[in-house]
Parts: structure tokens; sequence; C-alpha cells
């Protein structure tokens, strides 16, 4: 007769064999990506950080362009010359990134 192996040990088992999530909460470039601000343009609108999003150009180096406000959702697709434009409750531009 074999014998029985308690239910929490069983799920202790399993849960060691599944992949940790990411720790930066998911915000994963694809392997070798790795952007830096100059792919999207964003490296000559550093200047613009603490500015309001109207001070943005109308065009530029960029892709394309998603402006992020605190609480939006956004996706996780990458294209690393999309321009994302982070903004505070303020509507100033608190952050730039590509992808």
């Amino acid at each position: 007769m074999m014998p029985r192996i308690p239910a929490l040990v069983l799920i202790a088992s399993l849960l060691a064999c599944s992949p940790l999530p990411p720790v930066d909460g998911g915000n994963v470039s694809p392997p070798g990506a790795g952007p830096g601000l100059s792919s999207c343009g964003a490296a000559e609108l550093t200047g613009l950080i603490g500015a309001q999003v109207t001070a943005l150009p109308d065009s530029g180096d960029w892709g394309a362009l998603r402006i992020i406000r605190p609480g939006d959702a956004v996706t996780e697709d990458f294209s690393e010359t999309r321009l994302n434009v982070e903004l505070d409750a303020q509507d100033r531009i608190a952050r730039l990134s590509c992808g």
C-alpha cells in the first residue's frame, strides 16, 4: 500500500516547479531588445520632462505615440519605435521611454 502524501506537500512541490513572475511586475522587454532612448526619439525630448503634455511636438522620430496617465491600463506589447509619455496627475511629463 502506498503512503498518502499530504495535500500541502503535494501543492508545495507543484508550486516549486512553476516559473516566478517578473520582479518588475511584468514590464519586460523582449530578449535583446534593450532600447535606448534614441530608438523612438525620446532622447531628444528629455528636456520636456516636467512640462505640460501640450509641449510635445506634433510629430517626431517616433513610430507611434502612447500617452499614459496615472491609473491607465497599459498593454505589454513591445515596439521599440513607440514613444511612451508617462504623465503625472497634473498632465506634466514625468517619464519618457521607448517600447
